[in-house]
């Protein structure tokens, strides 16, 4: 009996549909781990590292589309044809590959699959993805009429070729796993995180996967100190601020500059740079916008004073499952109240630790206030309690906030204000809330949410509500930390900040030093209280998010909010 797979069959009608033709590239994905491939496939995930760019740069030769004929010395007739990035589908199959080399030699065909490193020492010399992709290769050659017994993959670090044999079994294999691919892509389930697999700490979607913290949180082992960081703790990236009113942001070869009548002010490779934010009157060319929207970089407008006024990125995120996910989660009141009570509990006990670990004379009452509104968040019954309970617990903060205050002039500081702030304490905080923002928003639209529909904060047109959301727990952890320590190390002065009418705004020096000083604390390294290893506040964030994202897909049981001890 034909081992084939009929088009009936691939045929679905469930939360995924299924294109006709699988890449081959995703069967080698799928094969060595199927989460890798969900993630790839159907949520649109990707993210570089270095085995990834070493194998698009160890691909550069076969990348290009040519021809290279051989001819036979003997007879000096044209023999043996070498084509290179050939792309070629098998509708019965349900496959297709971009294939980077295929040797011809009339109706006998023989792809060779590029692989960078050395041959693994393993009996055939070689793994079974690279051996189901390469046998995907030959059964799209052998349904365009081509004979391929066999195939080749050539390692380039150690220039050897592998001959792989198409055999029964391999063919059997190869088709089986395309038939599973189908099932998983369709059943619109994420497949679990593998175990404590050595595969995890070199794959590039690692830090998005989170295969050991997911595993814990979902209650699949058991130990939280056997839980891995298996991503850097920072990004050696950095973000770039723009303040110089009349500036000009250009696109030079692969380096960003920054000019301003005909003087550079700033020139830095584009690899180095995290985001763009923008102040005020500061231009951009159009062909550093495309550039930046081609890597993934986001710009950030702000207005002169420090206000958000929108962000720019590319394409958008390509994982609708998440934002139908999210969807869900938005319009179920249960659901959106049982992940609020953790976002607003998270940041009552962040709140009440700064309080208490920064007050000259940490007021017991208030600290003991504050304990109580956090465990009623907890057993809050609706969304509108949760709201008052969130009020109460501001009101107590920011009412002791002016007793972590050090600097011996009058910061007139009596509570929160803003829209404008009244004095240079709120001055500050909005400020510093407005980078939060910014860099919560990137967070959310970096894991593939609607920034714009959150689950606590409610919907408004034009307000990021769901980065409202992350940036909660992080307030009196970041922003509020910046606030308190430029003004107790006297890095902010009086002169820093302008009156205007009703209100108080940061000079462009003062904007400068608050910047300086809220880099520094975002990059600053942080244990995790749950996970245990140490990652920077920034990349902390990052997690966050993407632990929303798992609480919303229904991978973890829920959401667990990022509190210091």
């Amino acid at each position: 009996m034909a081992d084939t797979i009929g088009k009936e069959d691939r045929k679905v009608s469930e939360p995924w549909d299924v294109p006709e033709l699988i890449p081959v590239r995703m069967l080698n994905e799928f094969t060595y781990c199927p989460r890798l491939f969900y993630l790839e496939w159907v949520q649109g995930e990707f993210e570089d590292n270095a085995d990834t760019r070493e194998g698009r740069f160890q691909h550069r030769t076969v990348d290009r589309e040519r021809e290279r004929v051989e001819r036979d010395p003997e007879t000096s007739e044209a023999g043996m044809i070498r084509t290179t990035s050939v792309l070629m589908s098998a509708p019965e199959e349900g496959l297709i590959a971009r294939m980077d080399l295929v040797e011809f030699d009339g109706h006998t065909a023989v792809p060779v699959d590029y692989k960078r490193g050395r041959v693994p020492d393993i009996p055939g010399g070689a793994w079974e993805p690279e051996r189901v992709q390469l046998c995907a290769q030959g059964l799209i050659l052998r349904e365009n009429g081509y004979n391929a017994k066999y195939g080749v993959l050539y390692y380039v670090e150690s220039r050897t070729r592998v001959d792989v044999p198409f055999d029964d079994e391999l063919i059997h294999r190869t088709r089986s796993l395309v038939q599973e691919l189908r099932k998983t892509a369709a059943r619109g389930q994420i497949p679990p995180p593998l175990q404590d697999s050595p595969k995890c700490p070199r794959c590039s979607l690692v830090g998005i996967c989170l295969p050991d913290e997911v595993n814990y949180l979902a209650q699949r082992v058991a130990a939280a100190d056997r839980i891995r960081r298996l991503t850097p703790p920072r990004d050696d990236r950095v973000p770039v601020y723009v303040q110089e009113q009349g500036a000009y942001v250009r696109k030079s070869g692969d380096r960003l500059q920054v000019t301003k009548d005909g003087e550079t002010l700033a020139d830095m490779r584009l690899l180095d740079v995290m985001e763009l934010n923008l102040f005020g009157n500061v231009q951009v060319s159009t062909q550093t916008v495309r550039e930046l929207c081609q890597r993934d970089i986001p710009i950030a407008y702000y207005s002169y004073g420090g206000w958000l006024s929108g962000i720019t990125v590319g394409m958008g995120h390509k994982n609708v499952e998440l934002r139908l996910h999210q969807y869900g989660v938005a319009t179920d009141p249960v659901a959106r109240l049982d992940i609020a009570r953790e976002i607003v509990a998270g940041k009552i006990q962040n709140c009440r630790t700064f309080l208490r670990r920064n007050h000259t004379d940490p007021p017991k009452a208030a600290l003991d206030e504050l304990k109580r509104l956090r465990n009623k968040a907890r057993r809050a019954s609706s969304l509108d309690a949760l709201l008052g309970i969130e009020g109460a617990a501001a009101r107590v903060y920011f009412s002791h906030f002016a007793g972590m205050l050090r600097e011996p002039w009058d910061w007139d500081f009596t509570g929160r204000n803003r829209r404008p702030p009244r004095d240079p304490v709120n001055a500050l905080l909005s400020f510093c809330y407005a980078l939060l923002t910014k860099d919560a928003l990137a967070a959310v639209l970096k894991a593939g949410f609607d920034p714009f529909l959150g689950v606590y904060h409610s919907v408004r047109y034009g307000r990021p509500a769901l980065a409202l959301d992350l940036q909660e727990e992080f307030r009196p952890l970041i922003a509020d930390s910046v606030t308190v320590s430029v003004l107790n190390n006297g890095e902010i002065k009086e002169q820093d900040f302008v009156r205007r009418a009703a209100g108080v705004a940061l000079t462009e020096k003062g904007r400068r030093k608050v910047l300086e000083a809220y880099e520094r604390r975002v990059d600053t390294s942080v244990t995790h209280p749950v996970f245990g290893y140490s990652l920077t506040y920034r990349r902390v964030m990052a997690v966050q998010a993407r632990l929303l994202a798992r609480r919303m897909l229904g991978e973890i049981p829920r959401y667990v909010p990022f509190v210091t001890r």
